[in-house]
């Protein structure tokens, strides 16, 4: 099972790629907790994109496109998490 380093210092010139890290570890946590839920080679495959994400993120947020692709990525995870499905809408950041 793939670590993710999410215990870095948030960097001042790159908020936006650790809001992501953290949006996609989040997703990592919630997909752990419904590990019983899925067959091993889903959470591999899922897990497998995760940790190529999280160590692309710096590079992915750094292309022109980086807010189109990224959130697509974002989605594509979430569609196997169902996390923004479940967090409560009434709630703002």
């Amino acid at each position: 099972m793939p670590r993710f380093v999410t215990d870095r210092p948030i960097s001042a010139l790159h908020p936006i790629t650790e809001f992501y890290r953290q949006e996609f570890a989040r997703h990592h946590r919630c997909l752990q907790q419904q590990r019983a839920y899925f067959s091993e080679g889903a959470i591999t495959d899922v897990e497998a994109a995760l940790s190529r994400i999280m160590s692309d993120l710096d590079q992915l947020c750094s292309r022109d496109n980086a807010p189109e692709l990224v959130s697509g990525l974002l989605k594509q995870i979430d569609t196997v998490t169902g996390l923004s499905s479940s967090s409560d809408r009434r709630r703002s950041h």
